[in-house]
């Protein structure tokens, strides 16, 4: 045995799987409510009460059992200083969630410096979960023990490639329209899967790459460690590791610089 072991964060893991079992019931409860209140935020973006509720049981979990951990979630900001970082997207997907349409799900990930070591995507709507830990591979199922391993797909031909996206107009706004649809025009199969699932269809082979041209760290961080514990790749647009950048390309690895070299910034 090292001298140096690798650290292991499965105990951080479990803690996040058990954070999205509470917020999964709120957010469920709160799904389809006849008295949901929702109202615009200065981006001019939706955000509902269930958004904010869900937060703070995470933002309260974690201040008990990880008080020395900095938060950083959409609805209230960042507080702490530390080098590991909890980033929380209480509802990724809340246009879907108002709307009634059910795939939306809570984000949750964990940084340690400069690298995101654990994630979990819970998407109780569509009966979904996924999570992963650094070193300990990508997974789905309902629970611990019954759960299958992710790969992503062998596929290394665009011609032959399955891509998704989320919307159009990002890409026009970024200035890179032209290209993207030239892209799409060169893949076999196009689909708007959107948000989260685009990423976690990519972790599971049955999409090929999926990119977005405008995110926030919290849109990201925990779908980072799914995808590349699949062994696949995330990077922004241009070729930057993980969430940090503005924008997003996960994909199996096979087609990433290609992709990139048509993208990129």
């Amino acid at each position: 045995m090292s001298a140096t072991a690798p650290v292991r964060y499965d105990d951080d893991l479990r803690l996040a799987l058990v954070l999205a079992d509470q917020v999964d019931g709120i957010t469920m409860k709160r799904f389809g409510a006849m008295d949901l209140q929702i109202e615009t935020k200065p981006d001019l973006t939706p955000v509902s009460d269930a958004d904010r509720m869900a937060e703070e049981v995470i933002r309260a979990q974690l201040s008990r059992s990880r008080s020395r951990d900095a938060i950083v979630g959409e609805e209230f900001g960042t507080t702490g200083h530390s080098s590991r970082r909890w980033v929380i997207d209480p509802i990724d997907g809340t246009k879907n969630f108002i709307r009634g349409v059910p795939v939306w799900a809570t984000l949750i990930g964990l940084i340690e410096g400069d690298e995101v070591v654990a994630g979990v995507v819970s998407a109780p709507a569509l009966g979904r979960r996924w999570w992963a830990a650094k070193g300990s591979g990508a997974w789905t199922g309902r629970s611990l023990s019954r759960a299958k391993r992710l790969r992503v797909s062998g596929v290394g031909a665009l011609a032959d490639a399955s891509m998704s996206y989320s919307s159009l107009t990002g890409w026009r706004d970024l200035g890179r329209m032209d290209e993207f649809l030239t892209l799409t025009e060169s893949v076999w199969r196009t689909r708007a899967y959107g948000d989260f699932w685009s990423y976690m269809m990519v972790a599971e082979g049955a999409v090929d790459f999926a990119c977005e041209p405008e995110l926030a760290l919290y849109d990201m961080t925990a779908l980072v460690p799914i995808v590349t514990e699949a062994g696949g790749r995330f990077t922004s647009l241009d070729g930057r590791y993980g969430p940090f950048g503005p924008n997003a390309l996960a994909s199996n690895g096979l087609l990433h610089a290609e992709v990139l070299a048509r993208l990129g910034e």
